[in-house]
């Protein structure tokens, strides 16, 4: 179904097109004044590359660990730091 709202979009191409084609921005209606072409595309690149930085490689594998695991990692070095102190003073 289409209705009749007219909306402004900005398609930013992905530098490495091995995720994604094409990203598609639907702007915020009044947002424009003030605002230069430049930076709204910046802002969109931005965007994308938060998007793909949080979605792949190590941004990924850290949103798997459990919260246990931090608990226990956090706990192991918080106990090597307070041994250090108490061993070899400053």
């Amino acid at each position: 179904m289409v209705k009749g709202i007219t909306r402004r979009v900005i398609l930013v191409k992905a530098p490495d097109p091995k995720l994604f084609e094409q990203a598609i921005f639907i702007m915020r209606e009044g947002v424009s004044g003030g605002v230069t072409a430049d930076q709204v595309l910046q802002e969109a690149q931005k965007v994308a590359d938060g998007y793909i930085r949080r979605n792949s490689g190590w941004g990924r594998r850290l949103a798997h660990i459990p919260a246990p695991v931090y608990t226990a990692l956090g706990a192991l070095l918080a106990s090597a730091l307070w041994s250090i102190v108490l061993y070899y003073p400053f």
